[in-house]
């Protein structure tokens, strides 16, 4: 498996669903753990893992913000209160 494209997306990180990065996040440290490949394919394999996992983590602190905006009745309550 040397073309890692044909395993991976080539889809700009900030447009994939949280569930479509965590996938391909998951993928890539599986690989990187088998000790497959190259360096070079390990090292940007590496590279898309972080960028992935900023992104994943990005949405999630999102989805966080936007609960803690909930107040009892389900409505959205100012931030801050």
């Amino acid at each position: 498996m040397n073309n890692t494209s044909e395993h991976y997306s080539n889809q700009p990180v900030e447009e994939l669903s949280f569930e479509a990065a965590f996938e391909e996040l998951e993928t890539i440290i599986a690989r990187l753990e088998s000790g497959e490949g190259t360096l070079e394919e390990a090292v940007a394999l590496f590279e898309r893992g972080r960028q992935l996992e900023a992104h994943c983590q990005k949405l999630l602190d999102e989805a966080e913000l936007r609960i803690q905006a909930l107040d009892d009745d389900g409505g959205l309550s100012p931030l801050g209160e």
